[in-house]
């Protein structure tokens, strides 16, 4: 027998069917509510509201538990690379030996850029942001693919493979060509035998008289960074993305959007912030000791602890806690830096204040010290983040733009303007603009 739930309004009552799922929170399904009762549901920031059925990524912030496609993060990171990671969270399987080298291959075979796409990157000043300058490259980059980026859900479905493949490939080169090209240096070319991160990490670094080869422990350090950052169920960009694509718009236009939204501080840049307060704390000279009583008393804010989702530790945090303790000792590397965030961490774990509020370091806490660590300058470690999320919005996009039912996203809201009013003309304007008839009734959503 099917569940239901049933929601009694004025007396009257309204059942709602019940949504299964395999892991976690079950779901009340409130698609015909309004059209039934006349009400709509009140969610500010979507906090309890499931938005679609996913297959792809699977978090308990009560337990610290994140699955990529069913396997916990733990079995994967260091134990596979991360394109083998990107086919599992896009293809829905971990890619065979011979998967894994054609994967890779086509990606390689995408890293360059068009020659004319140089023009773009000097259109931009050299001091504009480089998520500015990536979302609108990979923005236009669908129009050097007109036939990947159709906005024919179709074709663009039939094409995914090819324009899935562009974009994992093509973010890199787009990266570090908005780097070098703030820094007023050459671009340097892709080498297609190098792998992804390191491949990468040449095409920031290298000058025309001097390869930078990236060393095997920061390619790794790397490697396991994007892994990390592959998916993470709805947040803002991913949910951003999933909402682009409902109005059928292609793959290209649809991660340009997340890469946007990703943009926010409160998002992507929340390791910066991190950065930036342990860098804070150091020139003060405290150890962070001061700080965290300032934090206690609301006169300061530690950054790089809870999370909206996580309720116990972010798993993710231990890994790359573990990782950037290995990467600075490998490379001799004595960050007073990291010295303030294990006490920070130290301090906040046996503290009832942080406990009781369930306050533990995230992924941004370390991920920043690592990425300082391998040379990447703070105002690049966003980009950072929108190479390693890539897979998870190319899956999301397909697992949208593949369901048969799908319909375009369109929140209610709960109005709170003014009732109802009439326009006088004389009293209400003191000039009249003339509007134009066939503009006001051509007016769409």
């Amino acid at each position: 027998m099917e569940q239901s739930a049933v929601l009694t309004i004025d007396k009257k009552n309204f059942s709602l069917p019940i949504v299964k799922s395999v892991h976690g929170e079950q779901g009340i399904d409130i698609q015909k509510l309004r059209a039934e009762s006349g009400y709509v549901t009140y969610d500010s920031g979507y906090g309890n509201t499931g938005s679609c059925q996913s297959a792809i990524t699977f978090i308990d912030g009560d337990q610290g538990t994140l699955l990529y496609r069913g396997y916990p993060i733990e079995q994967l990171a260091g134990k596979i690379t991360f394109l083998d990671a990107a086919h599992l969270i896009i293809y829905g399987q971990l890619p065979k030996v011979q998967e894994s080298d054609a994967f890779a291959d086509k990606i390689e075979r995408y890293t360059p850029l068009h020659e004319k796409m140089g023009d773009f990157f000097q259109g931009f000043p050299a001091d504009s942001s480089p998520m500015a300058v990536l979302a609108s490259i990979v923005s236009a980059l669908g129009c050097y693919y007109p036939e990947f980026a159709s906005n024919d859900r179709k074709q663009d479905l039939t094409y995914f493979d090819e324009a899935a493949a562009i974009l994992m490939s093509k973010i890199r080169t787009i990266a570090a060509f908005t780097y070098r090209k703030q820094r007023g240096l050459p671009f340097i070319f892709p080498k297609p035998d190098l792998p992804y991160a390191a491949n990468f990490l040449h095409m920031m670094f290298s000058q025309p008289y001097d390869e930078y080869i990236p060393s095997q422990e920061v390619t790794q350090a790397l490697d396991l960074f994007l892994l990390l950052h592959g998916d993470h169920e709805q947040n803002c960009s991913t949910s951003t993305v999933r909402m682009v694509a409902s109005g059928g718009a292609n793959l290209f236009a649809s991660i340009a959007a997340g890469i946007s939204a990703l943009w926010g501080p409160l998002h992507g840049g929340a390791n910066t912030a991190v950065v930036e307060m342990l860098q804070s704390i150091y020139e003060s000279g405290d150890d962070g000791t001061k700080f965290i009583k300032k934090a206690k008393s609301g006169e300061a804010r530690l950054m790089g602890f809870g999370h909206r989702v996580y309720k116990n530790f972010d798993p993710r945090s231990k890994i790359l806690a573990q990782a950037a303790e290995t990467i600075l000792h490998q490379l001799g590397i004595k960050d007073p830096l990291l010295d303030i965030a294990r006490r920070l961490a130290d301090i906040a774990l046996q503290d009832d204040y942080f406990i009781s509020r369930k306050l533990y370091p995230n992924v941004d806490f370390y991920s920043g010290i690592l990425l300082k660590a391998m040379g990447i300058p703070t105002n690049m470690f966003t980009v950072l983040f929108a190479i390693g999320r890539m897979p998870g919005w190319i899956a999301n996009w397909k697992e949208c733009a593949e369901e048969p039912k799908a319909r375009i996203y369109r929140p209610r809201q709960i109005y709170v303007g003014p009732g109802k009013r009439s326009f006088d003309s004389n009293a209400d304007s003191p000039s009249q603009p003339q509007i134009l008839n066939d503009a006001v009734n051509g007016i769409s959503e």
